[in-house]
């Protein structure tokens, strides 16, 4: 199970050749093993331009570093890998965004939050159960994300009412947050294929985080 990466998106694009040592040949040298292989890979290896769920068969078109490496990862990891996409991963462990916006509530009455990027945002222990029936089924590319979507702003606004914080979120558009690196403004992923695993509500999983979080 390979779940190694370099995942800080805006500091890929000051270091390319730092987040393709791991997210390429750190893939590489894990498939050099020669033992069977699943490697977590992004939503980020699509441009958004679609405007409608990604499958399996789409063509990838990545915008930015981050999401370059990663589809070069997939290659890395080989024709006998699984290859599951995921999207928008967080847990009660970690930097992810339901800790840092947690964190940011706890300290502020205001918090801006990009409205017009689009995804489906995705427990870690729901996905980590999704692997185990992954692995029974053929290898190639899986999408396995939660079901539902929202922008991020939707999804901070939810983290706050679920946990109780009393903090307002200020929806902004990518523009005016001016990140470094170019996201997708739809990323959300569904299946295609037969047997894959579908994963519960985005917003039943963040229930299911926060009670593991101490708030």
């Amino acid at each position: 199970m390979h779940a190694a990466a370099w995942t800080d998106v805006d500091g890929a694009e000051a270091d390319p050749q730092g987040a393709a040592a791991v997210n390429v040949g750190g893939t590489a040298h894990v498939a050099e093993l020669g033992a069977p292989l699943v490697y977590v890979s992004t939503d980020y290896v699509f441009d958004g331009s679609k405007g409608a769920p990604y499958v399996e068969s789409d063509s990838p078109s990545p915008l930015s570093v981050y999401g370059r490496t990663k589809l070069l990862g997939e290659a890395a990891a080989g024709e006998r890998a699984w290859i599951v996409r995921t999207s928008g991963l967080y847990g009660w462990t970690g930097r992810n965004f339901v800790r840092t916006i947690l964190a940011l509530g706890a300290e502020r009455d205001e918090v801006a939050v990009v409205d017009d990027q689009h995804l489906a945002p995705t427990y870690v222990g729901h996905l980590a159960e999704a692997l185990r029936k992954v692995v029974e089924l053929p290898t190639g590319i899986w999408h396995v994300a939660a079901e539902g979507e929202c922008t991020w702003a939707e999804f901070a606004e939810a983290i706050f009412a679920e946990a109780g914080v009393r903090c307002r979120v200020r929806r902004v558009s990518t523009e005016e947050l001016g990140r470094p690196a170019p996201r997708p403004a739809y990323s959300v992923l569904r299946s295609e294929r037969d047997g894959a695993p579908r994963l519960p509500h985005w917003r039943e999983g963040l229930r299911a985080c926060l009670e593991r979080l101490p708030i």
